[in-house]
């Protein structure tokens, strides 16, 4: 318990239930207008099929008009519905109920999570008298509704749920998982079932904001089969997916990169077990078949069934990597190399995805070395040197992609720079980040194992902020023109961030705080969205934080006072070294 320090408010917050169901039920004869308005709110969070139940509420041209599917607007809380002013539309005898809350993301129609820091959310609900269907009276109905549905963001978690689609980055072998969300069960308007909403979600083509850095095998206009509503496996975990006649032709290497994209997708799916895919035409001809295994040479970060092994800078300034495992005690390895014999003293390190090479800035902040730490050599010259005044407005620390390109910040506030080195060893390419002005400064980044995204640590005033940024490249000339664009925040409710660490395709591991809270270490999906689960046993004072790309290594972290603590999976953080700083994973 800690014995000093301020008290501090902590709002809990209603996570929903999973498993809970909502059955709309249809409004009551004679039912007043605040009766329609709340049922119509409430049926909006069922499964009803096709809405039907929600659309009794409404007026016959209101029903007709209404499209739930186009998009969902994600508020924290269900939607607070004010009382009618009864003088608002005399004209009309209609009332108007207003609609408050506090929006937190919208859902476009291609499925992907758009978050915002929470603003005020108003609508309003507009009833008019109708005609009651056996024409001996009047009943209220709604006839003016906002577009798509509305939902607080326990009932948004417990009807939807994120699925990882995949598509190979532009011009390369490897996929980029690209979030999504889709019912948790059946899908009200297509009666599709999850396996079958996500493989129609993949088909639909990469959400807009990673599209320019990604292909999809599938031919345009490839759909499923007409009035397909279930996929299923058979005995031995086979998926059969029928397609449109847009598909036939594919063949050979096409049809396999079709199939791994499937396969990568539903690996994310815990209710269903897929081994194997078979891609149908539209005849019903078996077009390609692809096995899990051989989906891997797909993959972004290769050879999966290799251990990753955590590595920190010790209080020499010498690299070292760590045994963690479950059973075993905590044990520090120098590695060979000048990194490890503290030839060249370290601020911070990265290691490659291969674990052969570390790059590190050295202790002044100013250049950037890279080092074999596999064998032993001579300290080589540095790739790349900061000019700022300060040890602080230097270098950041470096980051690997799984390409083996080394990325790192340049702060100094003349000339701040992001910069990209080639394998590690090439001539440094400026990335080009029209975003970067004087107003904005890197603090930290983190690259994606396909190369495609970046995660970046982004101080503008007072504010500290983690943005995702895509990355695109052009090789037009002799020198690639590479650039991040389009950022995009992905903990919009943080108020400041601290650290932030990959955790898997599409998944970060965030140090920081939200408005008038305390720290915090949780996950979050790319797309800024969160979980129930997300949120790690609390930890004092961490400045940094690694995770590994499968979630069955543990969490690494610099605890200040505690030194490097660890967090395995259903565990609390165990001291791991006294004394060290700068704890990575490879990437």
């Amino acid at each position: 318990m800690p014995d000093s320090g301020d008290v501090q408010p902590v709002r809990g917050a209603d996570t929903g239930d999973s498993q809970v169901r909502v059955y709309a039920v249809a409004p009551r004869e004679n039912a007043d207008p605040d009766e329609i308005v709340d049922g119509f709110l409430e049926a909006m969070t069922s499964d009803d099929p096709g809405f039907a139940t929600a659309r009794k509420y409404l007026t016959k041209k209101a029903a007709q008009s209404w499209k739930p599917e186009e998009s969902i607007t994600v508020l924290t809380t269900a939607p607070d519905r004010e009382q009618a002013d009864r003088n608002a539309d005399p004209e009309n005898q209609g009332r108007a109920f207003p609609l408050s809350g506090r929006k937190i993301a919208t859902v476009d129609a291609r499925h992907a999570y758009q978050p915002n820091s929470p603003t005020e959310y108003l609508q309003s609900i507009h009833v008019v008298q109708q005609p009651s269907a056996n024409g001996k009276g009047k009943e209220w109905r709604i006839d003016g509704l906002p577009p798509g549905l509305v939902l607080g963001e326990a009932d948004f978690l417990r009807n939807y749920r994120s699925v990882n689609k995949y598509y190979f980055a532009s011009g390369e072998d490897q996929v980029v998982a690209d979030p999504v969300y889709i019912r948790q069960r059946q899908d009200p308007v297509t009666r599709m079932d999850p396996v079958t909403q996500t493989v129609k979600a993949l088909l639909e083509g990469p959400t807009n904001w990673l599209k320019p850095a990604v292909d999809s095998q599938f031919p345009s206009g490839t759909e499923l089969k007409a009035g397909v509503t279930t996929l299923t496996t058979d005995d031995q975990s086979t998926l059969r997916v029928p397609l449109n006649h847009k598909a036939d032709r594919a063949g050979g290497e096409a049809c396999r990169r079709m199939a791994a994209q499937l396969l990568f997708t539903l690996g994310d799916l815990t209710s269903v077990r897929v081994e194997q895919v078979e891609l149908l035409g539209s005849g019903g001809q078996s077009l390609c078949r692809l096995g899990k295994g051989q989906a891997l040479e797909f993959a972004a970060v290769g050879n999966t069934d290799r251990e990753e092994h955590p590595y920190f800078v010790d209080e020499h300034d010498k690299l070292m990597m760590l045994l963690v495992g479950d059973k075993q005690a905590d044990a520090p390895v120098e590695v060979p190399g000048p990194f490890g014999k503290g030839t060249v003293p370290l601020r911070s390190v990265a290691v490659d995805r291969g674990e052969t090479r570390a790059a590190g800035v050295g202790k002044s902040g100013r250049e950037l070395f890279v080092s074999s730490i596999t064998t032993e050599q001579d300290p080589l010259p540095p790739v790349l040197t900061s000019r700022a005044a300060r040890p602080a407005d230097r270098l950041s620390a470096p980051s690997w992609d799984g390409r083996g390109d080394l990325w790192v910040a340049d702060r100094d506030p003349a000339a701040p720079q992001l910069w990209m080195v080639p394998d590690g060893t090439g001539h440094p390419v400026k990335v080009r980040t029209p975003w970067l002005g004087d107003d904005a400064r890197i603090e930290s980044l983190r690259v994606s194992a396909d190369g495609v995204r970046i995660a970046l640590v982004v101080t503008r005033g007072e504010h500290t902020t983690l943005q995702i940024g895509r990355i695109q490249r052009q090789t037009t000339g002799e020198e690639p023109v590479v650039s991040v664009l389009d950022l995009q925040p992905a903990a919009p409710r943080m108020e400041s961030v601290t650290a932030v660490s990959w955790a898997g395709p599409s998944r970060l591991v965030v140090v920081g705080k939200e408005a008038g809270g305390v720290q915090q270490i949780r996950y979050l999906q790319t797309d800024g969205s969160t979980s129930a689960t997300s949120v790690l046993p609390g930890l004092n004072g961490v400045t940094s934080v690694t995770a590994p790309h499968k979630d069955t290594a543990p969490v690494v972290a610099d605890s200040g006072d505690d030194g490097i603590v660890r967090l395995a999976p259903g565990t609390n953080w165990r001291p791991v070294i006294k004394k060290g700083f700068s704890p990575v994973y490879p990437g």
